[in-house]
């Protein structure tokens, strides 16, 4: 048998890995020049630094076992430590009362529990806004609060007004949690809330640690990994697919097809040859849109700027959304002792201006924005470097999962296909879930096993960021060696 994966980010390596470990012939083909995907990480001035923040805890035994047979025993625990800038502020997140009132004071306190009274008594979300996240914030916490801590934000990540984004993202992200939880929670009397993990496990040398010591091990069983070999797509055949096409046309036979590459430019291909399917299939592919990042890292010349590993940014005049820490994650070698890396983070279309601004403008940018928020004081910033990751968020726009369900059906239509992981399946995936559905589309295509591929990370009660602390914790309560 031989196998075809697309993409070596968590998805398309872990089923690649698992694959080549049970005895297939895989091939490996990644775009770029290296594996991980957004989990990848690079070196930067003497520091190692990540696409932005990516933590990793999971409650699935078959996941942490995965995960840290890989990377145990180079790897920390680290205590969470994030905050949200608002109204020149930082409030403390997970919210805590002293810092919310001492921030807020009283009458805006106040204000906000009125709001959320109003709500329960009488919801005020407009008809047109029903189903929305918007809708689904504001009957669970007040509009007051909805605008402080969801709005801004939320708006700047998806690029479009937070009534036109669909209530999935808060039911799959924040649901279980409440105003009236929250409020328990920052008294103490209603334990963790379970949106909110305080610690998390990370790598020595960064999240991309894993992956590339993954890579080595898959190259290591005879596997074929082609770094800098972007494929263009499939090969349709008579109810499966016959291999791929490259990027200059060429095609190479193979039995099974694992797709990590964007649902949309894979669909688009592969119905390309047949009129009825393109003509059936135009509308909800041009409605599917995924969302890019900008990194723009800034090298200052000082070392315990701020605490926080992340920091989110809800003021609405600042464009960037995210500001990570790296040196907060895990020690960083001995030359990077006098600097600290920070990345900004900014979301945007191909269309809007700021995906065609030269890396001079984006870093000046970065650097004038980061002295708003006041978070270096006079210490230089010396070195800015950019980084452009296309197509990386799929956007829950209000009535994604209407257009989301014919692409699915035709896809289903291809025996030996298997699109899997955030860009592939259109699923806002974190780490775990990756993996999860590498393992389990190896294991449908070595053992005949049946999994709903489609079916994994729509189980949202299963999602949440529960009780347990860090991967290890999870591998020590289930009484499982790593």
């Amino acid at each position: 048998m031989r196998v075809a994966v697309i993409g070596a980010g968590p998805a398309g390596l872990t089923a690649a890995f698992q694959l080549q470990q049970a005895g297939v012939s895989v091939d490996l083909f990644e775009a770029s020049a290296s594996v991980g995907g957004m989990a990848s990480s690079i070196n930067l001035w003497g520091h190692r630094v990540d696409f932005g923040p990516h933590r990793f805890f999971s409650r699935d035994e078959r996941i942490n076992r995965f995960w840290h047979g890989f990377i145990d025993p180079d790897y920390v625990t680290v205590e969470r430590i994030t905050r949200i800038f608002y109204q020149g502020k930082f409030f403390e997140y997970p919210l805590r009362p002293g810092n919310v009132l001492a921030n807020l004071g009283i009458v805006d306190a106040t204000q906000c529990v009125a709001s959320y009274l109003r709500e329960c008594v009488s919801p005020s979300t407009p008809e047109e806004a029903a189903g929305s996240f918007e809708a689904w914030v504001v009957s669970r916490f007040g509009r007051r609060l909805y605008e402080m801590f969801f709005k801004s934000y939320s708006e700047k990540l998806w690029g479009i007004p937070c009534r036109e984004l669909d209530a999935d993202f808060a039911a799959q992200r924040i649901r279980g949690f409440s105003f009236a939880k929250s409020v328990l929670a920052m008294t103490g009397l209603g334990g963790k809330q379970r949106t909110l993990v305080d610690r998390f496990s990370y790598p020595l040398g960064g999240s991309g640690e894993v992956y590339d010591r993954m890579a080595r091990r898959f190259s290591a069983l005879g596997g074929q990994l082609h770094l800098s070999t972007p494929v263009a797509g499939v090969m349709p055949g008579k109810g499966r697919v016959d291999g791929i096409v490259m990027a200059d046309g060429q095609t190479e036979p193979f039995d099974h097809v694992v797709s990590t590459m964007p649902l949309t430019l894979l669909v688009k291909q592969l119905a390309g040859g047949d009129s009825a399917a393109a003509a059936a299939l135009a509308e909800p592919l041009g409605g599917l849109r995924f969302r890019n990042t900008i990194l723009v890292y800034l090298k200052v010349e000082a070392t315990g700027l701020f605490p926080d590993q992340w920091i989110y940014v809800h003021a609405p005049e600042l464009a960037v959304g995210r500001v990570t820490n790296f040196s907060n994650w895990a020690p960083q070698p001995v030359d990077a002792g006098r600097s600290t890396v920070l990345s900004l983070e900014y979301w945007c279309y191909d269309e809007d201006p700021i995906w065609q601004e030269d890396a001079a403008a984006l870093i000046a940018r970065a650097k004038a924005e980061l002295s708003a928020l006041g978070l270096v004081g006079p210490f230089s910033v010396n070195h800015g470097h950019v980084v452009r990751v296309p197509r990386c968020y799929p956007v829950y726009a209000r009535g994604y999962s209407a257009l989301l369900t014919p692409v699915v059906q035709y896809l289903r239509g291809f025996s030996n296909l298997w699109p899997i992981g955030r860009y592939g399946a259109f699923k806002y995936n974190n780490q775990d879930h990756s993996i999860l559905v590498g393992l389990l589309a190896a294991e449908n295509i070595t053992g005949g096993a049946k999994h709903d591929l489609w079916g994994v990370n729509t189980d949202y009660d299963e999602y949440q960021e529960g009780a347990v602390r860090d991967s290890a914790a999870a591998l020590e309560e289930a009484k499982i060696p790593a």
